[in-house]
């Protein structure tokens, strides 16, 4: 059995501690609000009363949202500085490429090890421990938390020694389904006022042309007009989107249809659609 802390436990984390558990690991659990760390302190984990506590574990996951909490509890805190030298930090979050320079910076300044791991793959498919690991950091490391991604996910894709590595192919990877989300509502919308079934349609694109979870499941939920409850809401898709853009003006690369769905993703914020699946964004199209 093996000591392992999951710090941040919202729809991802929370799955992700509950297989370590499965798997026999010992599991400390942090989270800004009691109500999950409780949920899984019954199921056998040890709640942590901070972050720092949690830390001091020898291999450290973490959930967070996004640059400002990851920010706020690793780098604008004394958290680093109170962790023992040689813990792996290994963050499952979506983050920017410049905030995972930054944070493996101060990782390093510490002694402590940092690998990226943001990962494809839905809550339930999280539940089921068949993610996507996307990983980037030094071999060792990805050799020494490579038992627990087996435990997580389906597959473990090695990226390279940079940990931004792994967070510019997440980004891109979610930069493509927002796409894709608005690509299908284009054609619903048009199929519709054809007098075209938009069930049927999307099932005969996902199973001929475009088979996959992408058309499958966010073309099902387009047909459906099915928004909730939010797989990944469409704050957070917007979230990625920025990421995606800033990423590409760092390297002098327009992306046009990213402006594009710069517009639409404020538009159904505006429209108040903001903690709807970002999916919803299909509805911006006259329907």
């Amino acid at each position: 059995m093996s000591s392992i802390a999951v710090i941040g436990l919202g729809a991802m984390g929370r799955p992700i501690a509950r297989n370590l558990l499965k798997a026999g690991h010992d599991v400390v659990v942090w989270n800004r609000s009691d109500g999950p760390a409780d949920e899984l302190a019954a199921a056998g984990a040890r709640p942590a009363t901070s972050v720092a506590e949690a830390m001091q574990s020898p291999v450290v996951f973490s959930a967070l949202s996004d640059d400002r909490a990851l920010a706020e509890t690793f780098i604008d805190s004394d958290v680093l500085a109170q962790t023992p030298g040689g813990t792996v930090h290994v963050n499952l979050a979506t983050v920017s490429t410049g905030m995972a320079r930054r944070v493996g910076a101060a990782h390093a300044e510490h002694g402590v090890g940092y690998v990226a791991a943001p990962v494809f793959g839905r809550a339930p498919v999280a539940e089921a421990g068949a993610l996507n690991v996307l990983a980037a950091g030094e071999h060792a490391l990805l050799d020494r938390v490579q038992p627990f991604f087996d435990v997580i996910g389906a597959r473990t894709w090695r990226l390279g020694d940079r940990p931004e590595q792994a967070n510019i192919v997440k980004i891109l990877g979610n930069y493509l389904i927002a796409c894709a989300i608005q690509s299908l509502g284009e054609a619903v919308s048009v199929a519709e006022g054809a007098d075209v079934d938009p069930g049927q349609l999307v099932e005969l694109l996902a199973t001929t042309l475009f088979p996959g979870p992408v058309y499958t499941g966010y073309g099902s939920m387009i047909a459906e007009r099915r928004y909730q409850p939010a797989g990944f809401t469409t704050v957070l898709g917007r979230k990625d989107l920025h990421l995606a853009l800033d990423a590409a003006t760092d390297q002098g690369i327009p992306l046009p249809i990213g402006q594009l769905l710069r517009a639409v993703f404020d538009e159904a914020i505006a429209d108040g659609r903001g903690a709807d699946d970002w999916a919803v964004i299909a509805e911006q199209q006259p329907r």
